[in-house]
């Protein structure tokens, strides 16, 4: 072997990459097809319909009891104001408290809300005691306590809790869709749409095609399998004594400051606590899904930033906090939730594999290198992985083109290598954070930065 030439050597890489990524490539083919046939099966038998409500009845119906929405902030003045406003107009009713949390060190983010709130008694800002940021289950932890405060303070309980973020542009349906539905659950969580952004088609745009098949089919699965839903950290509610078992001596609070998805784990907690999950899609008479809508980023960095965050919080803590707990339907969600560092390293090899394949492609054309010779076993793994692939993007596509039309469904093919090169990197930054806290560094509130908000942009389809 001492002999071989640098081609004869990248010859030997591209035959080993070859077969460890059809290995691992149909692997993860398998585990979507899985979900895909369970999914298929759950339409046929009419348990995964999206059903029809009334909006109209819906946005002005009264609650059943208090209801208080959660909405912790950071350097949020561009969009705050847009929230609050619309939120307050979207639900009328006078039983709901909408709770911002700020910091004093962020004055402006405290006179957004302010501005959006124009005076509207249901809205209170809660000042952190601390200089921003914390982090966001921090921050939520003290919005915990200042409801806890007004519980003793007014002698009246809430009957849930609503989280929302400071970018949301929420669905008018939404807060009663959600009061009623916690007649039967314990923890109810709505689709989240991401807004097409016409100025990021690709980096904006790949978040609209994740949303739509996650939250289309692979939720509907894990509610299916009896498997924990994990909170989007948007667009959910909690019964009142649901969140209260949550609360930990440690922190004050039901969410835990130690993570960087808090809002993912809640969900795992509260099924683990005995709670009765939901997934709830429901569309209104005007066709219109009912939904959180929200802006994404549109800048590879910011996407590669908030994309690690995820896996770090998710695969990483998660594995170290939650462990493997639970039936089959269970632990088979927690290896999809935990394969984000895998995938990538797949798919880095992948993408090796194009570039040195075709690399030798061309030289074997020209009789540079030998030529190495496939086997059948090899040839049907190169197969089933193509059949796939073609299988994959075509659900994608479909589930894309569902919510957002035929154009952005036919995106979303292309913008499949967009979605695989931010997992890819967010995956390195994800596993440089993970050695870091093993070294003792703390979370920090590593939040993504947000300019443009649902609300500004349906004005200006109006007026385009």
């Amino acid at each position: 072997m001492g002999g071989w030439t640098p081609l004869e050597w990248l010859v030997l890489i591209e035959h080993e990459l070859l077969i460890f990524a059809a290995v691992f490539f149909l692997a993860g083919a398998l585990d979507e097809f899985a979900i895909d046939l369970t999914w298929l099966s759950l339409r046929w038998r009419g348990k995964a319909k999206t059903q029809t409500v009334d909006h109209v009845e819906l946005h002005a119906r009264p609650l059943s009891g208090r209801a208080a929405v959660l909405i912790p902030t950071w350097r949020e003045a561009s969009v705050i104001t847009f929230t609050i406003a619309h939120a307050r107009v979207a639900w009328p009713q006078s039983d709901l408290r909408l709770y911002v949390g700020c910091y004093a060190s962020d004055p402006e983010t405290v006179r957004a809300v302010e501005l959006g709130a124009r005076g509207d008694p249901r809205v209170r800002v809660v000042q952190h005691d601390h200089d921003g940021p914390t982090t966001k289950a921090d921050c939520l932890n003290h919005l915990y306590a200042a409801i806890e405060e007004d519980e003793r303070r007014n002698g009246r309980e809430f009957r849930m809790i609503v989280l929302h973020d400071a970018e949301d542009m929420v669905d008018p349906a939404a807060l009663a869709l959600l009061d009623g539905a916690l007649d039967e659950a314990d923890f109810v969580q709505l689709p989240v749409l991401p807004e097409p952004q016409r100025h990021s088609r690709w980096i904006g745009g790949h978040y609209c095609d994740e949303f739509a098949e996650e939250h289309g089919k692979a939720m509907r699965v894990r509610e299916a399998l009896a498997a924990g839903v994990p909170s989007a950290g948007v667009g959910c509610a909690i019964s009142r004594p649901m969140l209260r078992k949550l609360v930990s001596a440690s922190t004050g609070g039901p969410f835990a400051v130690e993570s960087l998805t808090e809002d993912y784990e809640l969900g795992l907690r509260l099924k683990a606590a005995g709670a009765r999950p939901r997934f709830l899609r429901a569309r209104g008479t005007d066709g219109h899904l009912i939904a959180t809508r929200a802006c994404f980023p549109t800048r590879i960095d910011q996407a590669v930033r908030q994309k690690a965050r995820w896996i770090h919080g998710i695969a990483f803590q998660g594995w170290d906090r939650l462990g493997w707990k639970g039936g089959v339907g269970e632990r088979w969600m927690r290896v999809r939730d935990r394969k984000g560092p895998l995938t990538a390293v797949v798919l880095l090899g992948g993408y090796l594999l194009l570039i040195i394949g075709g690399g030798m492609w061309i030289a074997g054309k020209v009789g540079l290198v030998r030529p190495w010779q496939t086997n059948p076993l090899l040839d049907l793994l190169i197969a089933a992985n193509f059949a796939s692939l073609v299988w994959r993007i075509a659900m994608r596509c479909a589930f894309t083109a569902r919510h957002y039309g035929w154009r952005e469904g036919l995106r979303a093919a292309p913008r499949v290598v967009v979605s695989n090169a931010i997992a890819i990197l967010a995956a390195r930054d994800a596993v440089r954070a993970y050695v870091r806290s093993l070294r003792g560094e703390q979370p920090q509130w590593n939040k993504t930065v947000h300019h443009v908000h649902p609300v500004a942009l349906a004005a200006d389809r109006r007026w385009a």
